[in-house]
């Protein structure tokens, strides 16, 4: 069997903000993505998804201390270990990254071409005509219309849809094997978002990406993703394939994810089911099962942190001391 391209073991994460607050971010995520696979990474907002991909780009605000355990692999090459400037070497080239809004991404007053081509400056000198073709091929690979032109513009001259697929083109530059998508499509109108996940499908597919796509809506990874890793307070609680945590969810925070996805069908006039209570402060870290406080099945025992339990299906695992079981999911 080949190495997974990105292999995360046992990984915390402690931020240390400028106002003094030390935050318990991430604790002991445990993930791998093959090449050409799709994992999905799903949570609310403030689980702690976008800081596990910052953690392994190695990216975070200049103005927060950053603490980390663990390991983070990529292809076999621990990534907290590396040096500033090999990290330097690989951010682009071997690991890239889409964010979640364009415009802030991308850097108002250089031109597309100039930005798009950057992961390959870096490494060799191009002539400015060089640049221009090359981003104006990547422009063509993501489907953006007359590229020449629009190589030749700046960000604000172009749609919301344009702009995230120059940041597509960017992220494509270099040829990465690993590629982050933190919630690509949040900023998009939805008739755009389709269109854009799909241009992320096809480019995984064709270039053999390993693809870490983050969102909080878990009905954007029907048939995207082949497994999904739920995220909550911090920690993952239920990982297993696409169609087994969507079909019959083991953790009862997921099970409440999905009874919260709006449907088309049924009633017309009805009241969404929300998930009662807030998501925990991780400035006060839980001792025990972070749902605890959400939950209509805790006992006594959820003051312990659950270890994930193994269950039926192949990779199926639930960090909860009362999974659901199949029969709980049917009513």
């Amino acid at each position: 069997m080949t190495a997974p391209v990105l292999d995360v073991r046992s990984l915390d994460t402690t931020l240390d903000t400028p106002d003094g607050r030390s935050l318990h971010i991430l604790h002991g995520i445990n993930l791998t993505i093959d090449a050409g696979e799709c994992l999905g990474v799903v949570g609310e907002s403030g689980s702690g998804k976008s800081v596990l991909a910052r953690t392994v780009l190695g990216v975070h605000p200049r103005t927060t201390r950053v603490a980390t355990t663990g390991q983070v692999l990529f292809q076999g090459e621990e990534l907290l270990a590396a040096t500033p400037d090999r990290r330097a070497e690989l951010l682009g080239t071997g690991v890239a990254m889409v964010h979640q809004d364009p415009m802030t991404s991308l850097n108002p007053v250089i031109r597309i071409a100039d930005q798009i081509t950057e992961s390959i400056t870096n490494r060799r000198r191009l002539s400015r005509r060089a640049r221009r073709e090359r981003a104006t091929e990547l422009l063509a690979a993501v489907d953006v219309p007359d590229p020449a032109r629009r190589a030749r513009a700046y960000p604000h001259e172009l749609s919301g849809g344009l702009r995230q697929r120059a940041g597509i083109a960017a992220a494509l530059a270099g040829s990465p094997a690993l590629l982050l998508a933190d919630e690509p499509t949040t900023a998009l109108d939805v008739t755009v978002q389709r269109t854009v996940l799909d241009l992320l499908d096809r480019h995984r597919e064709t270039r053999g990406l390993a693809t870490l796509l983050i969102t909080h809506d878990i009905g954007l990874l029907y048939g995207r993703a082949r497994r999904i890793a739920v995220m909550y307070g911090g920690r993952i609680v239920e990982t297993g394939p696409t169609e087994v945590v969507t079909e019959r969810p083991a953790h009862p925070y997921t099970a409440a994810l999905l009874r919260s996805v709006p449907r088309v069908t049924g009633p017309l006039r009805r009241t969404l089911p929300a998930i009662p209570g807030s998501p925990p402060d991780l400035s006060q870290p839980a001792a025990g099962c972070p749902f605890a406080p959400r939950c209509e099945r805790a006992q006594a025992v959820c003051t312990v942190a659950p270890a994930a339990v193994h269950l039926a299906g192949p990779g199926h695992t639930a960090s909860c001391h009362f999974p659901l079981t199949i029969s709980e999911n049917a009513a």
